[in-house]
């Protein structure tokens, strides 16, 4: 930045080039097995149940919407995953824990997984899968990846959640620092001038 002309005080100056903001190629692997047509716990109009499925559609048409507005030059691709594994990754089985191959030290892309299961069950076991799930993301992620979980069944949650996804995986925190959402207290008013901003508090919901 430069000082008013003829300012004797004013420091060195810079200059701050535009930079187009990156593109991504972004791949849905979406779980197609049983277990996503298990109904959520709000309904649609007229009451018809909602599947898992069914909220995973629409969450993805918001997360494709949010992305084009930042950048129409964004790409996306789907894949299906049914009996064969064949990447943001929506896995909705509660009892079968994912296996992969993939070479050692070979960081080529950025996975992002959202899991929706059931509340753990003697015919399941949703920690465990979430544990491979992570291990997976370890292994293969170039940049921060995103896991997010969710046994409520709940719409609401799973927005949440693909809204989350929406930062660049160059520009991201890492996850364990990203603590939302954040809700507002009301000011506490206070006799200390220096103390004139708001004060936060991180919900745990």
């Amino acid at each position: 930045m430069e000082g008013p002309p003829g300012s004797a005080a004013a420091g060195p100056s810079y200059t701050l080039h535009p930079a187009k903001y990156s593109c991504e190629d972004i791949l849905f692997c979406v779980d197609v097995d049983n277990e996503s047509m298990v109904e959520m716990k709000n309904t649609g109009p007229n009451g018809r149940p909602i599947t898992r499925l069914d909220s995973i559609k629409q969450s993805i048409l918001l997360f494709i919407n949010a992305k084009l507005t930042m950048n129409p030059d964004h790409r996306f691709a789907f894949a299906a995953l049914g009996k064969t594994a064949s990447w943001i990754l929506l896995y909705c089985r509660s009892s079968v824990q994912p296996h992969f191959q993939w070479p050692a030290n070979q960081k080529l892309f950025t996975f992002d997984v959202i899991y929706l299961h059931d509340k753990p069950g003697p015919d399941n076991c949703p920690q465990k899968v979430y544990d491979a799930l992570v291990e997976a993301l370890e292994h293969v992620t170039e940049y921060e990846g995103y896991i997010y979980e969710s046994g409520q069944g709940l719409q609401r949650v799973l927005f949440r959640q693909m809204c989350l996804l929406l930062s660049h995986p160059q520009q991201r925190c890492m996850q364990d620092d990203l603590n939302l959402p954040m809700a507002l207290t009301k000011k506490v008013p206070t006799t200390d001038s220096a103390q004139g901003e708001d004060n936060l508090r991180v919900s745990s919901q």
